[in-house]
């Protein structure tokens, strides 16, 4: 059954009236699905305006009653993982499973903003002066928005308006229109968990709709996650309009191994987090970076031998490992590169573009791909692929395999194989990457932490969730107050100073 995804807008469902719409795919069919409507310009305005008029009821309530409503949906959203999981994998064609762990890592991120009564909390002093007290307060900064993408329709917008809406913000969603379906009904799930109608919208649409977020003044901050370029644009545009923005792009997630790892173990980490959801996510570890030459002829036989066993299916297959590619247009630009690596004189070693599953010969599939001998000076390299295809580099020692990750365009995630602390300790005290894993091949970190890369992974200066998502939307208001005793003071004229 077509599904034709509309917008959700002061707690309705609203009829787009653009007269433009967008395709969704089943990627497991290569078939149209449904359609989502793209917003105008004025649709994105009425959104915002029901965000405004909600915000003054919604941050003038006390915490605790925020924390209940996010305990609820929280509780809401698990009674329905399976239905959005489901969703999910239709639209996405990641596995079930992988599904829902895409829900599982949202979730985490409202359990921590279930704790915003304490994480609200000011400072005081008392005593700061003679008979003068001073205190901060935390207060919600207004309505904000979060534009995401694709790869993790249900994940990353909870790690936004998570913490966004438990503060007191009003939020506008705009996910990405290649599938909006877990998008909407997470919203109309916060509608009932209690969020009073207007605290989360969602606006389907494309650049239209991103740059009337952009530009409207009412939108105080902007969170985005997508690609380098798209992020740079939205850093840019939303400091030119004097918002404050975090913008998250692409990666080149390294893996160094070292000739002490432990291998079986390092190719078994390497493997789900190289092919799991396709590639198609920004902390996959898509290149390897081995320690020698004997190191990477072990890791490339291993490898080899391991990608023998893989299954690749349709997404609600729970055999399968990994499921399509989200679109026909990226199935293409992923074996575009295959060619480049080719091209470029990397040696091909497993080979998936000829990949084709019985049943399905129309579905975005790419079968998985293994290069060796990928030098740093090949544009393959340079480039985030974004699908099923591992990159292996070799280098002679620890100083200039530390270098790869360290001078690549992108910083997001690196990841070291090792059974020296030393060398690990090292390691992650001086690459040049935002988020590090030691023998861990994804290193997302906990809610608790916070998500966030360096160098063009990353634009701005305050990551997603934990207390650095907190203070991303909210703002510090410091009250210095002193009450009369009856005895006047006479004028000051110079700065006072606590003594």
């Amino acid at each position: 059954m077509s599904k034709a995804y509309q917008h959700f807008i002061n707690g309705e469902v609203v009829q787009g009236t653009s007269g433009r719409a967008s395709d969704i795919y089943n990627p497991s069919l290569g078939e149209v699905s449904g359609t989502v409507s793209l917003a105008t310009t004025g649709e994105v305005d009425a959104a915002i305006a029901a965000a405004q008029a909600a915000f003054p009821e919604w941050s003038g309530m006390n915490p605790q009653r925020r924390a209940r409503v996010m305990f609820k949906f929280k509780s809401l959203v698990e009674a329905h993982a399976d239905e959005l999981a489901l969703i999910l994998s239709e639209e996405h064609g990641k596995v079930l499973a992988d599904s829902h762990g895409d829900i599982q890592r949202g979730l985490d991120v409202i359990e921590f903003a279930c704790g915003i009564p304490h994480l609200m909390k000011g400072e005081y002093t008392q005593g700061a002066g003679p008979g003068i007290d001073v205190y901060s307060m935390r207060q919600a900064i207004g309505v904000v928005a979060g534009i995401t993408p694709f790869n993790f329709p249900a994940m990353i917008p909870m790690w936004m308006f998570g913490v966004a809406i438990a503060t007191g913000c009003t939020f506008i969603l705009k996910p990405s229109e290649k599938d909006p379906g877990v998008p909407m009904r997470l919203a109309e799930l916060m509608l009932e968990a209690g969020a009073p109608p207007g605290v989360l919208n969602v606006v389907n649409g494309d650049k239209e709709a991103v740059d009337a977020i952009i530009a409207n003044p009412s939108v105080r901050a902007v969170s985005f996650v997508g690609s380098s370029d798209i992020a740079h644009y939205v850093y840019r545009s939303c400091a030119e309009h004097g918002k404050r923005v975090q913008a998250m792009g692409g990666a080149k997630n390294h893996g160094i191994i070292l000739p002490d790892a432990d291998m079986q173990q390092a190719v078994q980490d390497i493997t789900g987090a190289a092919y799991g959801s396709a590639g198609e996510r920004c902390m996959a570890l898509s290149t390897v970076v081995a320690v020698g030459n004997e190191t990477g002829d072990r890791f490339v036989d291993a490898m080899t031998k391991e990608l023998d066993k893989l299954k690749v299916g349709i997404s609600t297959d729970p055999k399968a490992d990994y499921g399509p590619v989200v679109s026909s247009v990226h199935k293409e630009k992923i074996e575009n590169y295959i060619q480049m690596g080719v091209d470029e004189g990397a040696d091909l070693i497993v080979d998936g573009r000829n990949f084709s599953l019985q049943g399905y010969e129309k579905g975005f599939f790419v079968g998985p791909t293994l290069f060796d001998n990928v030098k740093p000076t090949m544009q393959s390299y340079k480039d985030e692929i974004f699908g099923p295809v591992l990159q292996v580099l070799r280098e002679d020692n620890f100083e200039t395999a530390l270098q790869r990750p360290s001078d690549h365009q992108y910083g997001n995630g690196v990841a070291i194989f090792t059974r020296s602390g030393g060398a690990a300790r090292d390691f992650a005290q001086r690459v040049n990457v935002g988020m590090v894993g030691i023998n861990v091949p994804i290193p997302v970190p906990v809610a608790y932490h916070s998500f966030g890369g360096w160098k063009r992974s990353a634009f701005g200066d305050a990551n997603q969730h934990g207390m650095e998502g907190v203070r991303f939307y909210t703002q510090t208001k410091t009250v210095t107050q002193r009450w009369p005793d009856g005895e006047t003071q006479n004028a000051a004229f110079s700065i006072p100073v606590m003594e």
